[in-house]
């Protein structure tokens, strides 16, 4: 017979076992009917057809090499017999509930629910378990499909899920053993088995299992974790889960359950001995899988785990059991040891090195370096493990354990820094390490020339970033400007335009009045004959405008003159070009006084400090108003003669004294050397001050020149300009600071700076003028989308199809529900819509009308579920606060006549050097009042197409809000939203409620067809057999998997006697094709 071409398939799993002998075994139906009872109902096609239909059956199949040369090589018969059991399973159209992977993970997700909640006698264990057997059946029989949708379900997850959260009696039962088989059936398959080492955790939730005392279960684990070693990419997960399981199982050290279990003595023999069996496969798997193969150090860094937990004594207390498979691990365990030491004597020109000798191991080391660089490295280590913490309770161990985990790193690391064991340090790097290590000086150096570098880049990147922002701003000023110039100047030919029309007709109605009024002597002067200004030219004694500059474009606030500035805090502004306090320099006013009524006040004869004291700020009454009061009969001179005005200088000096006692000659020299600080202004608010200059990192003529410049260079930002404001020099202030200013040297910072930011003329003004042109435009930002919302909103309101579609259907309902006075409506309140869901059905409560509605819509009104496509702009409008929105409109609109006002002060003033107030300003008002005029035209716009929707929903009152006008309709849309995913999610719920109803009918059918079918005695698909991780297991639980390994070692230690073994070693180990 001719064989097919192999054509692996991973979209299938086969039903087959794997071939165990030479003979070909008899196929079987998983219903246990043999295949010799079927009789054929289609005749037997020709040999060419019968392979070609059977080679694609075995397509679908996922068996190893050996057992599809044994699948073709068996008889026309049974192939045919095969291929029409498959098709007429595939062909059931009633297919049986089980082979449906939600079932199994639905069944056991509930299982794992209720396990912590219910305690379940014999008899319900057992039917949880069949479940859970008849799982791992489908996933070694099933077609791949099968394992395809379970993997796509996340019943991997499920599975895992259910093995951390099982109690003791389900850990302890078979069901643990069973969940644990259907993840090893799972691995049978190779898409199963990329996924379960896919897994994050998966490999770690196995180990887990170790804790159990079901020895069956404990098997099942170790042969999964031993062959998993053998896996490309699974040594190190295994490793990293006993690291994990150590954690979990609270072992001392790695490996301590395993090697207590190896030692432990259980009484039954058979038990006993397959248990020992796994564990020293899984030892040997370990130790000589992954990196193990070729890295001598690895090996001779995990045996030595195994070594101190004293494996030795217990390998030789299991050669008692006379067990050939266990035999054969101890063999091998041992010979390779023996190897591994033979190969690490070599190294020293020695025959044997005594491991648990330190003495011997120290002279080894001793007679290596003796006459090396290294040496006195050597020494040194020795010295500092000489003062190394030591106690003899053990108690500083952590320290050694350190060392030993470092010197580990050193051994094991690769070039690439990689660990082939689980690293206990975690950064550590051994090769980076030593490359620092030996470019020291040179990376010292370099060290120094980065942080060199580093700040001259901070430093260029800082004034980059000050340039960047700068330009920003005035590419920003620059675009606004241009783009307002551009409106301007269709603005004006608009007006032109407008003008030569006006002239037109005024010629016209002259020449008019010019016809009426012939007969008499009235005469009008005709339009070319009119001044240059029109009809209405200023009279002769108005000065001529033309050595004026041009007026500059009609501003919005112009209309009228502009108010006088606001006065500087605590009396009326200087003159133009005075000096601020232009006052001081006058003689003192005489202290005698006269009342209104004639009557002398008594001169006061007030004692002078002999330094100045910091001032109480009362407010003073006048002479006028003291006769005929309590202060005409006091006289504060008799107080004098009782005070202790020494004291009183002492406590209330405007110096700032430190508090410490100068005691010592040192003291007194130092307290000399110090200059007092002369401090006039509150202490908290000179301290808040100083706060915010440190923020700033500006010195005070800095700051001065940015405000007299008008921050050009962007050197202080706007919440800089803010705090700024709040430190505004007040007239108490002003006042104190000008009485001590021969003393400016001694001033404490606050108080400097409040002084020099005093002698700018107009300071607030100019600061606040900053202030506001920096926020101008965020202002303007935050207002104008409230504006465009509230307008774009008022838009989509009145032009909708869908809301008006929808209105109807509701105002039809409503009339239709309603009778009396309450029917018959023309119209309703748009508050009403949010009353529709409030109205709930008499036949199922979770309905309301609002759900009704929609359903309605989708049969007939389609169209109007997408209702929010036409009505964008609510949810944004719906926020909006038309009396806050205006407020801040009204502040925008002050403050820019407070600038203009402060503007035309400036340009009246003689101006100091650098002083950039009027053209910086000047170009800001005229791009600003423009914007503004704009924002202003788009709110009463805005106002227009709100009132017309108010209107068109028969809110003729006005005084309904829009927060409140569009949140009525923001609301509904949001519920009707909900309402349609209420009414999707009853749909969805609906179908699995009856995709569960059908799966429990056939799953109850099939129960009863296994009733009413007699089982015919016959061996059955084996459930352990079949699939390359199976072999892979069998292998390693019988040793076969180390035979190559063994012989080879055997055959070299009879050759060489007890000469030292070669260096290299060839490994064999069986692979999966992963």
């Amino acid at each position: 017979m001719i064989m097919a071409p192999r054509k692996r398939n991973r979209h299938a799993l086969g039903f087959l076992c794997c071939f165990g002998g030479s003979d070909l075994p008899e196929i079987n139906l998983k219903d246990n009917n043999p295949l010799q009872f079927l009789e054929f109902t289609v005749p037997i096609p020709p040999a060419e057809e019968l392979n070609a239909r059977f080679s694609e059956l075995v397509d679908e199949l996922d068996l190893t090499d050996k057992n599809r040369e044994a699948m073709f090589a068996l008889p026309p018969e049974k192939k045919w017999q095969i291929y029409c059991s498959k098709k007429k399973e595939q062909e059931d159209p009633n297919k049986l509930a089980t082979s449906w992977p939600d079932y199994y993970i639905d069944r056991i997700n509930s299982m794992a629910a209720m396990q912590t909640l219910y305690a379940f006698d014999e008899e319900e264990m057992e039917m949880r378990n069949k479940i859970v057997e008849d799982l791992k059946t489908a996933l070694r029989t099933q077609p791949m499909r099968f394992v395809t949708r379970f993997i796509e379900l996340d019943g991997l997850t499920c599975l895992l899920n259910f093995l951390k959260s099982m109690d003791y009696d389900t850990s302890e039962s078979r069901i643990h053993t069973s969940v644990i088989g259907c993840i090893k059936a799972l691995m049978n398959n190779s898409q199963g088995r990329a996924h379960v080492l896919a897994h994050p955790e998966s490999i770690n939730i196995i180990s887990q299992s170790l804790r159990t005392e079901n020895i069956k279960t404990k098997i099942a684990v170790l042969e999964i974790l031993g062959a998993v070693c053998l896996v490309p990419g699974g040594h190190k997960k295994v490793l990293q889960a006993m690291l994990h399981y150590q954690v979990y199982a609270a072992e001392r050290t790695r490996f301590q359950s395993l090697l207590n279990e190896l030692d432990r003595s259980m009484g039954r023999y058979r038990d006993e001995v397959n248990f020992k069996t796994a564990i020293m496969s899984f030892i040997n798997a370990v130790l000589n899988a992954g990196t193990g193969e070729e890295n001598l150090e690895f090996r001779l860094h995990l045996r030595y785990e195994f070594l101190m937990l004293g494996i030795q004594p217990v390998i030789d207390k299991l050669r008692g059991h006379e067990n050939a498979t266990l035999d054969r691990h101890l063999d091998f365990f041992e010979m390779v040891r023996n190897e591994d030491d033979l190969e690490l004597a070599k190294r020293f020109d020695v025959v044997h090195i005594d491991t648990k000798s330190a003495s011997q191991m120290f002279e080894m080391i001793k007679k290596r370096l003796k006459h090396t660089d290294a040496y006195p490295y050597l020494l040194s280590v020795l010295q500092h493990c000489l003062q190394m913490p030591y106690k003899r309770n053990g108690g500083n161990f952590q320290q050694w354990q350190l060392l030993d985990r470092i010197l580990q790193q050193i051994v094991l690391q690769d070039e690439r820094g990689d660990d082939p064991d689980i690293a206990p340090l975690e950064n550590f790097n051994v090769k980076n390490i030593i490359k620092m290590l030996v470019n020291e000086n040179e990376v010292k150096q370099w060290r120094d020339q980065a942080e060199k570098f580093r700040k001259e880049h901070t430093e260029l990147m800082s004034r980059l970033e000050k340039k960047e922002r700068e330009c920003d701003i005035k590419t920003q000023e620059k675009d606004e400007m241009m783009k307002t110039l551009n409106k301007m100047k269709d603005k004006l030919q608009k007006e032109a335009l407008e003008l030569r029309q006006t002239r037109d007709q005024m010629t016209d109605l002259v020449a008019q009045l010019n016809e009426f009024s012939h007969g008499g002597n009235i005469s009008f002067p005709s339009p070319l004959q009119l001044p240059p200004g029109g009809p209405f030219a200023l009279s002769s004694d108005v000065p001529s405008s033309e050595t004026l500059p041009p007026p500059p474009p009609p501003l919005p606030f112009s209309s009228s003159p502009p108010p006088a500035p606001p006065p500087p805090p605590g009396g009326p502004p200087p003159p133009p070009g005075a000096p601020p306090f232009f006052n001081m320099g006058m003689p003192p006013v005489s202290t005698t006084t006269f009342s209104s009524s004639g009557m002398s006040l008594k001169k006061k004869s007030v004692p002078q400090p002999s330094h100045p004291l910091k001032s109480f700020n009362w407010a003073k009454l006048s002479e006028e108003k003291i006769n005929g009061t309590i202060w005409h009969e006091i006289d504060d001179l008799r107080a004098f003669k009782m005070l202790d005005l020494e004291d009183f200088e002492k406590m209330f000096s405007a110096y700032q004294r430190h508090q410490k006692e100068m005691g010592s000659t040192e003291d007194l020299y130092l307290s000399s050397r110090k200059v007092k600080e002369l401090s006039v202004i509150d202490g908290r608010r000179a301290q808040n001050c100083v706060i915010l200059l440190s923020k700033l990192k500006l010195s005070n003529e800095e700051i001065r020149q940015a405000i007299l410049k008008m921050d050009e260079e962007e050197d202080l930002a706007k919440d800089m300009l803010e705090q700024l404001l709040k430190f505004v020099p007040e007239k108490s202030d002003i006042d104190l600071l000008e009485e001590h200013k021969h003393e400016i040297d001694r001033m404490a910072r606050a108080d400097r700076f409040l002084y020099e930011m005093s002698r700018i003329d107009h300071y607030q003004q100019r600061l606040q003028a900053l202030f506001f042109k920096k926020k101008f435009q965020e202002r303007l930002a935050e207002a104008k989308p409230k504006v465009e919302a509230i307008l774009l909103a008022s838009k989509e309101l009145t032009r909708s199809k869908h809301l008006k579609q929808l209105l109807e259907v509701v105002l039809a309902f409503g009339n239709y529900m309603n009778k009396g006075q309450r029917g018959n409506a023309y119209g309703f309140k748009v508050s009403s819509l949010n009353k529709i869901a409030d109205t709930k059905s008499s036949i199922d409560k979770n309905i309301t009308l609002l759900h009704y509605l929609i359903m309605i819509f989708e049969k007939n009104y389609i169209d109007i579920l997408d209702i929010q496509s036409e009505l964008q702009h609510l949810p944004e409008a719906a926020k909006v606060n038309l009396a806050e929105l205006e407020k801040e409109v009204n502040n925008i609109k002050t403050g820019l006549k407070a600038v203009e006002a402060e503007l035309d002060y400036q340009k009246r003033r003689v101006r100091e050097a650098g002083d950039r107030f009027v053209p910086v300003m000047s170009d800001f008002i005229t791009v600003a009042s423009f914007s503004f005029s704009e924002l202003e035209d788009l709110l009463s716009d805005a106002r227009d197409k709100y009132a017309k929707a108010l209107k068109h929903f028969g809110e003729s009152d006005g005084r309904m809000q829009p927060d409140e006008f569009f949140g009525i309709f923001d609301t509904f849309l949001q519920s009707f939203t909900e309402a349609k995913q209420d009414l999707e999610n009853m749909r969805k719920k609906k179908e699995e409620e009856e995709r569960r109803a059908r799966m429990e009918a056939m799953l109850k059918e099939q129960r009863e067809k296994e009733r009413r079918q007699k089982k015919a005695k016959g061996s059955s698909i084996s459930e352990e057999g079949g699939g390359e991780f199976d072999d892979l297991v069998s292998a390693l639980r019988s040793g076969e998997v180390f035979d190559k390994d063994l012989s080879k070692l055997k055959r070299n230690r009879k050759r060489s006697g007890n000469q030292s073994l070669e260096t290299s070693r060839e490994r064999a180990v069986t692979k999966l094709n992963y």
